[in-house]
């Protein structure tokens, strides 16, 4: 019987989706609520975070749309 070994979600902060995507925190929050960009994660109190794949799926996503 095969092993599956755990998904591994790997997360992105705040900085790297700044560096990322130019949009202000408060646009990225409009998106969200929107359905238009990926859910963030809590991942502590005062923290959040995103999932890498969704993220990069989100930029494939626009890239894909001006062809």
């Amino acid at each position: 019987m095969a092993h599956h070994q755990p998904k591994k979600h790997e997360l992105v902060l705040a900085p790297e989706i700044r560096a990322r995507i130019p949009y202000s925190p408060n646009h990225l929050r409009r998106l969200e609520a929107q359905g238009e960009f990926p859910k963030r994660v809590r991942i502590g109190a005062n923290r959040v975070a995103w999932l890498r794949a969704e993220i990069d799926q989100w930029i494939a996503e626009r890239v894909e749309e001006r062809i």
